[in-house]
């Protein structure tokens, strides 16, 4: 993909333009219905992204680059819970930001997770810190870094459920792997015009 920078709204427009089949359900009957949010905001080399990093406290997932996000509430639409958690894990106020649409969901089979990925816009990378023990860094990235050369890269891993690609982003001092990468690597295509879902099936093995 090409490493031009984009506007915050020229990549709010082409998600707000994007359509995603509301038939689609989770594949497993167990699945965890989860949402996260990946809020964007233009900065000095155009639009930027909100990523956190997992504590290493945590269980699962420790020090995983991440988005904003968790399970649904009792009656919350993924919307609702993508602005709570950003809410509860960065102080991201839901009035600091414009809902502009949702990307393709993802099943994990390892959490066994159905996650939406709800796309917000703010006006700036707000100067946002974490606020309980599960984010231990907060980190606004430029979406051109994401598409530098040798930023970008995947393997192919055996699993049980056959050989799966699995994506990469190297930045500077985090990398992002798995399903974070995975929706990073939709929101790309879909910026940049590309087909909107993965030519593989969008889903992650964490």
């Amino acid at each position: 993909m090409p490493s031009l920078p984009l506007a915050t709204a020229t990549v709010a427009a082409a998600v707000a333009a994007h359509t995603v089949p509301e038939s689609l359900q989770p594949e497993f009957p167990d699945a965890r219905l989860s949402a996260v949010l990946a809020v964007l905001a233009d900065g000095p080399e155009g639009a930027e992204v909100l990523l956190t990093r997992r504590s290493m406290h945590l269980s699962s997932h420790r020090g995983e680059v991440s988005f904003p996000g968790g399970r649904l509430d009792p009656g919350e639409t993924y919307v609702e819970a993508a602005l709570r958690e950003a809410h509860e894990e960065v102080g991201l106020h839901p009035s600091d930001v414009e809902v502009v649409g949702q990307l393709h969901p993802m099943g994990t089979w390892v959490s066994r997770s159905w996650i939406v990925p709800v796309v917000a816009r703010a006006a700036s990378p707000l100067p946002l810190q974490g606020r309980t023990g599960e984010v231990d860094r907060v980190l606004w990235v430029p979406l051109r870094d994401l598409t530098a050369p040798g930023t970008f890269r995947e393997e192919w891993w055996h699993t049980d459920l056959g050989e799966r690609p699995i994506y990469f982003f190297e930045l500077d001092d985090e990398t992002v792997w798995g399903a974070t990468a995975r929706m990073l690597h939709q929101l790309l295509r879909v910026a940049h015009g590309l087909s909107g879902d993965d030519p593989e099936p969008p889903r992650a093995l964490n």
